[in-house]
């Protein structure tokens, strides 16, 4: 497999990926606070709340294009510089929302703060990986992705309140000062990492013609929509099947938080070791906590663990990161974007076909049901794509 040439940062290995968490703590703050707000934004900006969802969908639309399109681009840029230029563009739109009045300039500025989302978490896994031995590769990008974790525990909870108390755009306004700060610690932190030999637009475009990679994506947004088809609705579920006040709710969306948190800190030596039967397992985990799931929703007492499940199954996200760096040959900065861009069409299935579900009459528990079978049909897309591997030219 190809590998980045081993680099030393310059301030410490320990402030490098802080400062590379950093962005992911910043993006899933807004990613993610913005559901929580969008009551809010909807009001201030005079527009129905369904209507204000399409605040969550331009982002989303923003990450799937941008990060093919940036990856492409700037092949063969410096990451290092790469990752600076995308922190400053995530601040800048992120401040742009602030700005920007009419609802339709911020479901345009929204669109454009997606943009460097995906590229963003794919440039910053590979410099993570660069930065450690290689069998320590799969820690390293876990550390990193610790900080999309623990935005939901910290971060989500904290722009959350702040919106509900000076307004939705003091969320996005912290979120862009957060952005420009990472960018002057990853300047500060990070050393230059040597270009992947060969690099170039050309390469990267060859990750589309390469079926391991195409595959391995095509699991990722199957399986991960399991995940979402619950988390979408998990408020109204709480609510409407558990039976608890409105107020009790941050408490459930803490638990799949701190299940995050627990999932990246533990995975990292599993990916190092076991990666295959690593990211089979996650699925079935995942299948088994969201069948649970479906069964004791009504049981205050034993949804809030389940929860926590939820969240901690949603780590083998970084063995997939992992995997794609391990098949994509020349095109590791597509490869890794893509995985972003697959995630967030897990998003948009797992909350369409929970919200068909619900819709038919299945009742809120449902979109469990809906989830495991995902996570199973993503099972079965990994058990072809490893064959299919296995078997000779």
């Amino acid at each position: 497999m190809p590998q980045e040439a081993l680099c030393v940062p310059p301030r410490g290995l320990a402030i490098a990926q802080f400062a590379l968490a950093l962005g992911g703590f910043a993006i899933g703050t807004a990613e993610f606070a913005a559901m929580g707000l969008l009551p809010d934004m909807a009001k201030d900006l005079q527009i129905s709340v369904p209507f204000a969802g399409h605040l969550i969908s331009a982002y989303a639309l923003g990450v799937v294009v941008g990060a093919p399109l940036i990856t492409v681009a700037f092949a063969r840029m410096q990451k290092r510089t790469m990752l600076i230029m995308l922190m400053l563009l995530y601040g800048i739109t992120n401040g742009a929302t602030v700005f920007l009045g009419g609802a339709g300039t911020t479901i345009v500025s929204r669109f454009f703060a997606g943009l460097p989302h995906g590229a963003y978490f794919g440039m910053a896994a590979l410099a993570a990986a660069a930065l450690v031995p290689p069998n320590h590769r799969g820690t390293a990008i876990a550390r990193v992705m610790l900080g999309l974790s623990v935005a939901n525990v910290i971060g989500v909870p904290a722009a959350t309140w702040l919106g509900q108390h000076l307004g939705w755009r003091a969320c996005f306004a912290t979120v862009a000062i957060i952005a420009f700060i990472c960018a002057g610690m990853i300047a500060y932190s990070l050393p230059k990492i040597p270009m992947q030999k060969g690099a170039s637009a050309r390469a990267e475009l060859g990750a589309l013609k390469n079926s391991q990679v195409l595959l391995t994506l095509l699991a990722g947004a199957i399986g991960f929509g399991g995940i979402f088809s619950v988390y979408s609705y998990v408020s109204s579920t709480l609510t409407e099947v558990t039976h608890v006040s409105a107020s009790f709710v941050p408490w459930g969306l803490a638990c799949i938080g701190i299940g995050m948190v627990v999932g990246n800190t533990v995975i990292g030596g599993f990916i190092d070791r076991w990666l295959k039967p690593t990211m089979i397992g996650g699925y079935l985990f995942i299948a088994v906590v969201l069948v649970l799931f479906a069964i004791v929703a009504s049981d205050v007492r034993l949804v809030l663990p389940v929860l926590f499940c939820v969240g901690f199954g949603t780590a083998c996200t970084t063995a997939f990161q992992a995997r794609l760096m391990d098949v994509a040959g020349e095109a590791q900065s597509l490869a890794a974007a893509l995985n972003h861009s697959a995630f967030n069409i897990a998003n948009a299935l797992g909350a369409w076909l929970g919200g068909l579900a619900v819709t038919a009459g299945f009742g809120w528990e449902s979109t469990g049901w809906v989830g495991a079978i995902l996570a199973m049909l993503g099972v079965l897309v990994l058990w072809v794509t490893f064959a299919s591997q296995r078997r000779p030219s």
